[in-house]
């Protein structure tokens, strides 16, 4: 869920690019197992790459959220264990579980989000993880760990966490600050806010139907059929009035060159582009309430290189390292250790570490079960009119 990365190298880009054309692929062939030599030095930024350390594997495969790390992070690890990083991206939680659904085979590393962990345990995609192996999970919070979607962690650590809500232009609602999912969901306003410069939604099944059921008064993981077809026809009455359903790069594109004016968002995005505008983008969370979520470190099931993929997420869990993804993705730390590292600026920012009154009104997506079929129909009525 995802943040714009201020210096992008090669490999996210490419990965970018793969992601905007249905998702990156994964590699075609296993990589060597375990502690297996590599025919040639693997290379990163021209140089070519020490041999991997502690009987690590040469290579390790990342799959991850578009512009969601720090890259001095992959390169700093690199060079440091001489394990070669081959990082991919996503745009949503149901893209990655479609390419593993797919047959891709090839990663190791994935980062999807909490109601998603549960589906994929559910369907074997996950394997267990050697926590004996992560002495860094000492520096995550407790209230971030033995979630609902994975108890005691059998499968996955946190990596960061955040809230959606609305982000808006202030030189525009200066005078009627938003703070209810009407500015984007009752037909008067939409078409005001369309007039004044545009609207974004994220692309994003749960997170749109979620949103239009908060505004309804419901439960935004509800199963009702009723409920989700009127989410379903509140969202076609404002479609007219929509720019944009971008998820992917909808800070940089349309929220800093101020191509639209309201988006609903992520708290990161939402809060970069506070820091990149000076000030001119804020963040709310609706008084309906809205949804907490936290993406999550997992080793794939079809992993050859689990070790190794244990060994990276322990790095990740680094109290720097911590620091380092919100002091570039602008999203809550999971990290207690890493708030040391973190400036104040960022600490302080409530879009970025919200408080306990704002944190009441938030709802975990929960898993579908068979519901989730329901909810692609509606979202293919909702994209395809």
């Amino acid at each position: 869920m995802k943040k714009y990365l201020w210096v992008v190298s090669l490999v996210l880009v490419l990965g970018l690019l793969l992601s905007a054309c249905g998702g990156a692929a994964a590699p075609e062939q296993q990589a060597p197992v375990e502690g297996g030599g590599a025919s040639a030095p693997a290379e990163s930024g021209g140089e070519a790459a020490a041999a991997p350390k502690d009987g690590l594997a040469p290579e390790l495969s990342v799959y991850n959220w578009a512009d969601y790390i720090d890259e001095a992070i992959l390169t700093n690890y690199e060079k440091e264990y001489g394990v070669k990083i081959v990082y991919d991206t996503f745009a949503s939680n149901e893209d990655l579980l479609a390419k593993l659904q797919a047959g891709a085979t090839g990663y190791d590393i994935i980062v999807p989000s909490d109601y998603m962990v549960a589906q994929m345990i559910e369907l074997g995609l996950l394997a267990e993880i050697d926590l004996n192996n992560i002495p860094n999970i000492k520096n995550v919070d407790p209230h971030n760990l033995d979630a609902y979607y994975d108890p005691g962690n059998k499968h996955c650590l946190p990596y960061q966490w955040g809230t959606t809500g609305i982000a808006y232009n202030q030189e525009v609602f200066k005078d009627n600050p938003p703070d209810s999912w009407a500015f984007l969901f009752d037909p008067d306003q939409a078409k005001k806010w369309q007039s004044a410069g545009g609207i974004n939604v994220l692309n994003d099944q749960r997170e749109l139907i979620g949103a239009a059921l908060k505004y309804l008064g419901y439960s935004l993981n509800s199963t009702d059929e009723k409920q989700l077809q009127e989410a379903r026809d509140l969202i076609l009455a404002v479609k007219p009035y929509i720019k944009t359903f971008n998820s992917e790069d909808y800070e940089q594109s349309l929220l800093i060159p101020g191509e639209v004016v309201i988006s609903h968002s992520w708290s990161g995005n939402a809060a970069n582009a506070q820091a990149e505008t000076d000030g001119k983008w804020a963040y709310v969370i609706p008084k309906e309430g809205a949804m907490r979520w936290q993406d999550n470190m997992c080793i794939t099931a079809s992993s050859q290189r689990k070790a190794t993929a244990e060994h990276f997420i322990n790095y990740i869990l680094e109290a720097k390292n911590g620091a380092a993804l919100t002091e570039i993705t602008y999203y809550s730390s999971p990290n207690l250790a890493a708030k040391e590292f973190i400036s104040k600026e960022l600490l302080d920012n409530p879009a970025i570490f919200p408080p306990q009154d704002q944190l009441d009104k938030l709802e975990w997506a929960q898993p579908l079960g068979e519901s989730v079929f329901l909810y692609d129909q509606i979202w293919t009525e909702i994209k395809s009119q």
